[in-house]
């Protein structure tokens, strides 16, 4: 399978470790060209690799990393997706519109909305960043990663990568009953918790 990232940032940078260390490829994007992230690839090994955004956006699973403003920029004419898996990391800030202005129940349904054709999962997004990037094993256990979509093959593919990267991944529901949990002033998010295992 193949990962790639829309965004190159503190997030993206953290699941690309991961994957990384799992054993898997991942090629990193963002909106200034591959030249400027050779530091960060390099940082992150020979698994890592860095190209356009619409090279990266062609991978089996991609994790959408910008932030809120620049989603609908950064997912506009893009590949088709095809059925291909897009993790949704990002958060809708307080100070935007509100997602019934943009016709929506949840954020995650705005993203699916600028995606047609991608299977949608939201996580990552409750986690704050150091969070994301620290070893998810844990002497007491394994953090707890919360994810929703509404594809069940596609939840279940991203539950055995998220596992594979040593979180332990719990299915919040549908983008839009999950989604709203997940959410900013949602009761699930900014939870840190561990499973004990």
């Amino acid at each position: 399978m193949r990962f790639g990232t829309i965004g190159a940032g503190a997030v993206a940078q953290a699941i690309a470790g991961h994957l990384v260390t799992a054993g898997h490829t991942v090629t990193l994007s963002n909106s200034r060209g591959p030249d400027t992230l050779l530091d960060v690839v390099a940082q992150l090994g020979p698994s890592a690799g860095a190209a356009t955004v619409e090279e990266a956006a062609t991978a089996d699973m991609v994790f959408l990393t910008v932030r809120w403003p620049q989603v609908g920029e950064a997912l506009a004419g893009l590949p088709p997706w095809d059925g291909r898996i897009l993790v949704d990391t990002t958060n809708q800030i307080p100070t935007s519109p509100s997602v019934a202005d943009l016709g929506v129940a949840t954020p995650s349904e705005f993203v699916a909305k600028r995606a047609p054709g991608a299977h949608v999962v939201k996580a990552f997004n409750t986690l704050y960043a150091r969070y994301i990037a620290d070893d998810p094993r844990h002497p007491a256990g394994r953090q707890l990663l919360f994810y929703a979509g509404d594809d069940t093959v596609a939840k279940a593919t991203f539950h055995d990568v998220a596992d594979s990267m040593g979180f332990a991944p719990v299915d919040a529901g549908s983008l839009r009953e999950g989604g709203r949990l997940m959410q900013i002033g949602g009761p699930l998010s900014a939870l840190h918790a561990l499973k004990q295992d």
